[in-house]
């Protein structure tokens, strides 16, 4: 038993600057599966909103979308905080962070009283723990470049959370070499709230 999964995507930037979430991704994200959705904003289109709604089946409640610097929603909030098992999670796009470091994220952190952080705008994904809180960031869905034009490798996290621990798995679309295509690797993580 898992306990509770929930799909951290965002920065998905369709169609401003991807067409579509890569296949590989598309085959993993199915209907049913997910018992909530957790999105940073940067969705861009009303399409790619009701396809987040639609992989919670039978509670479109449990998606949760903040807005991000691209989003013309402004029934997205600009950030969010809810509870999934033991833990309290804030939800933040980060285009409103300044300066755009740990420092920034840590008082947002302090300010919202959450557990674990989940911003997006960087477009690359990350995992770390600080003081037993987490900051989580998915990358983007897409692999959508920045303003700045920078490319990234698409990706998105599922996390597993049972009572007061959460496993973080993030898949990131890689191309290796050896192989000669883009392939997804998967990462693990675990926490414990409070780091016990």
């Amino acid at each position: 038993d898992f306990g509770e999964l929930v799909l951290v995507l965002g920065d998905l930037c369709i169609p401003n600057r991807k067409a579509k979430l890569p296949d590989d991704f598309k085959s993993l994200l199915v209907p049913g599966k997910m018992k909530h959705v957790l999105c940073t904003g940067n969705v861009c289109s009303k399409s790619m909103d009701q396809y987040l709604r639609n992989l919670v089946i039978g509670n479109a409640s449990n998606v949760h979308i903040v807005k991000g610097d691209m989003d013309d929603n402004k029934a997205y909030p600009e950030s969010k905080v809810v509870t999934i098992g033991g833990f309290k999670i804030g939800l933040c796009h980060g285009h409103q962070l300044v300066p755009d470091h740990v420092e920034s994220l840590l008082n947002l952190q302090r300010k919202l009283d959450v557990d674990i952080l989940i911003t997006g705008h960087k477009h690359q994904a990350e995992v770390y723990a600080n003081d037993g809180k987490y900051l989580i960031n998915p990358g983007s869905a897409t692999g959508a470049p920045t303003f700045e034009g920078k490319s990234n490798v698409p990706s998105f996290i599922l996390m597993a959370i049972k009572g007061d621990n959460v496993v973080t798995f993030v898949y990131e679309l890689k191309y290796d070499s050896e192989l000669n295509k883009f392939k997804v690797s998967v990462s693990k993580s675990d926490f414990s709230k409070g780091g016990k």
